[in-house]
């Protein structure tokens, strides 16, 4: 108990907290001592000297430095890095870089415009494509009435469209039409491009006049007939595929251009035919026209149109056709055979009756295609062996007609002789 009083006494506890806090005043002392020997640089003067023999020795064993002082740093840094000293740059190296930033934008732009054409070609081509896999070819027995023209021909056949754009794009794939199109739309073209030709230059390049303007423009009634006979069959067979009213009417207006061409073929031969007979060379003109006119408005009459006339159609062509051909007999009677030859071109003559009649032959028996059922679909049908032969009867006659313009220019001259009488003045009375 004695103890234990002593122990709780109020002095001893004095005691007690003296000792405490005296232990940690010394120990807030030991880490201020620390922290100002972290902060502060060692003080080399009180450091004890060991002597040495060599000084190189001493540099190396213990580095000397200089720790900054903390004012110093702060200057640094507000003084920042040092500016740093520009030319004065020259007029050409600023010309030459405004040159190089503008080319670099224009290169650019180019750039960008060439990938949004690749883009844009891009689009267009398939585009393109998928328009023309929008349909496929069929069968003769799943067309309709209006298409069933050659039963000859089994499949490749184009269905009815009912689209103007979607039947010229046909043009550029294969069917039973293609060829067709293609034989008379490159006839057009070349039929196009000769009067261009014909009357910009000069008919007689070794003659010291030129064919009179009467003489030149009466070629005008073939380019003519040419022109709408081939421009209206290309029509027609690239159409006829779009309904039947569309159908009918470029039928008969392929039929008007076979008339006009016959009879444009056949007026430039009688003008230098009977170059010196006006009233002969007129009945004969104004006969064939007329009947050219009867045939166009017979073979636009909608009967004729169906495909049971299609021989009847041909007969009436190879009529008129012969008709024309009247003109020549009465040519060869009165200048003999040989005359004939020299001066009207018989042999060419002779050479397109007989290409327009064998094409008329193929069409109307549908040669070869009835004796090779279903394997002339595409290529070599009667309908464009025709449309071949057809081409070169034009070719033919142009050339034919053009050798009579260059006879009547070089050797006969443009004036007709005319009959002199001589009087005896003996005679008179």
């Amino acid at each position: 108990m004695g103890s234990r009083s002593e122990n709780n006494s109020p002095n001893h506890e004095k005691e007690n907290s003296n000792k405490t806090g005296d232990e940690n005043r010394g120990v807030l002392r030991k880490r201020k001592t620390t922290l100002q020997r972290r902060n502060s640089a060692p003080n080399l003067k009180n450091l004890p000297q060991t002597p040495t023999t060599n000084s190189t020795s001493n540099r190396t064993s213990r580095p000397s430095y200089v720790i900054p002082k903390k004012e110093q740093i702060r200057n640094r840094k507000l003084s920042g890095p040092r500016p740093k000293t520009t030319r004065a740059a020259s007029p050409i190296n600023y010309k030459v870089k405004e040159y190089l930033a503008r080319a670099d934008e224009k290169i650019e732009d180019y750039l960008e415009r060439i990938v949004q054409n690749v883009d844009s070609a891009q689009f267009m081509v398939q585009s393109g494509v998928q328009k023309l896999r929008d349909w496929k070819a069929t069968h003769f027995e799943k067309l309709p009435a209006f298409l069933r023209d050659n039963n000859y021909l089994h499949f490749g056949h184009r269905p009815e469209l009912g689209n103007i754009a979607a039947c010229f794009r046909s043009i550029f794939r294969i069917h039973t039409e293609t060829a067709n199109i293609w034989t008379h739309l490159i006839g057009f073209i070349a039929f196009v491009i000769i009067p261009i030709v014909f009357y910009v230059k000069p008919f007689c390049d070794n003659c010291h006049e030129d064919i009179k303007i009467p003489d030149k423009l009466i070629f005008l009634t073939f380019f003519i007939g040419a022109i709408l006979c081939l421009a209206c069959s290309t029509l027609f067979h690239t159409v006829s595929c779009h309904s039947k009213h569309i159908s009918t009417i470029f039928s008969r207006l392929d039929y008007a251009g076979i008339a006009l061409l016959i009879v444009g073929s056949t007026i430039p031969w009688l003008y230098y035919g009977f170059y010196c007979q006006f009233y002969t060379k007129l009945t004969y003109i104004v006969a064939i026209s007329v009947l050219g006119i009867l045939t166009l408005l017979l073979l636009t009459m909608e009967k004729f149109d169906e495909p049971e006339y299609r021989t009847f159609r041909t007969i009436v062509f190879v009529a008129l056709g012969l008709v024309s051909a009247l003109p020549i007999i009465h040519f060869v009677f009165m200048n003999g055979v040989s005359e004939s030859i020299r001066q009207g071109s018989l042999v060419k003559l002779v050479t397109m009756g007989g290409l327009y009649l064998t094409g008329a032959f193929l069409y109307a028996a549908r040669i070869p295609e009835r004796w090779l059922p279903g394997k002339c679909d595409i290529w070599f049908q009667s309908h464009q062996l025709f449309h071949i032969l057809v081409v070169a009867a034009a070719f033919v006659h142009y050339h034919g007609i053009s050798e009579m313009a260059m006879r009547r220019l070089k050797d006969l001259g443009p004036q007709c002789p005319t009959l002199s009488v001589t009087l005896d003045s003996t005679n008179i009375v």
